[in-house]
């Protein structure tokens, strides 16, 4: 499904001025299967875009298209089902369950989808590191490892699109180059896309379409 922006501007950024490359107040075409990258300083609407797509916020003028049916239009069972089926993400503050570990924060999501068996969730536990600290809380993890586990906890659904709010702020090169090798490669399998936020160092060499904000 391909997104469309039609003119949509954020009620609390209606006062700025938006760069030539802004999603913002045009019209802008995000293809299915594209990879996109979004990058601005702190406060220009990186998580409100991440937000309004998942539709978590509703204040901005203009349109919003996915499969040319308008975002706005949907009803609270539409959502749920587009964020079941369609639409992964990794929140900036992650969200996980600090008092459970890293292998139950996983199969809370992976039990409702049925997406991967046990072994395949630990071999992706093992990809990013962590396998020592499976049974772990994930209250007592570093940033960066809670990262990883959000990131490996978003893959654990089918989508179309799969959206990251500064999903590796907290990784080094290496780390971040490896999740995101995990993420192209589900990305591939799925015939889906992704759309990350960054502050400018995003460590992603390959991706289709630059957005600034």
């Amino acid at each position: 499904m391909d997104i469309q922006f039609n003119q949509v501007l954020p009620t609390p950024l209606s006062s700025q001025n938006q760069s030539e490359n802004s999603v913002w107040n045009k019209d802008v075409l995000l293809k299915q299967g594209s990879k996109i990258v979004v990058e601005a300083p702190s406060g220009k609407g990186k998580s409100t875009l991440i937000h309004v797509l998942y539709g978590l916020r509703q204040d901005y003028t203009g349109d919003i298209l996915l499969g040319g049916q308008a975002l706005s239009q949907f009803s609270p069972a539409r959502w749920s089902k587009h964020r079941t089926e369609s639409l992964a993400i990794v929140f900036q503050d992650l969200q996980l369950f600090p008092e459970l570990t890293i292998l139950e924060n996983l199969q809370v999501k992976n039990n409702l989808t049925n997406r991967y068996t046990l072994a395949e969730l630990e071999a992706f536990i093992m990809q990013v590191g962590l396998s020592e600290k499976l049974h772990e809380k994930c209250g007592q993890l570093s940033m960066g490892q809670q990262q990883r586990v959000a990131i490996i906890r978003a893959l654990c659904q089918p989508f179309t699109w799969l959206l990251m709010d500064e999903p590796f702020s907290h990784l080094d090169v290496e780390n971040a180059k490896i999740c995101m090798d995990i993420i192209q490669q589900v990305c591939q399998k799925n015939g889906a896309g992704w759309i990350l936020t960054a502050l400018g160092d995003h460590h992603i060499s390959t991706f289709d379409q630059l957005i600034t904000i």
